[in-house]
């Protein structure tokens, strides 16, 4: 979605419940495995900052990927 959760509540005042009650179900998954893969890193001791770079750019990977390129659908 591309936003915090503070950033999605003032957008979206009107809107009951939370941004993940709104996602699709691409970015549920794509968060699913965010936190999954954050876990991870954190046992490796990655330090946040790094964390945030890394998660970052598989999520942006990930959304690409769940979206289809055209010639071929996967999730949608």
């Amino acid at each position: 979605m591309g936003m915090t959760a503070k950033m999605w509540r003032k957008q979206h005042p009107d809107l009951k419940g939370n941004i993940r009650d709104y996602a699709s179900i691409n970015e549920l998954i794509c968060l699913s495995n965010m936190e999954n893969l954050n876990a991870v890193f954190i046992d490796q001791g990655i330090p946040q900052g790094e964390r945030l770079i890394k998660l970052n750019q598989i999520a942006i990977q990930q959304m690409k990927v769940l979206g289809g390129d055209g010639n071929r659908e996967l999730l949608k």
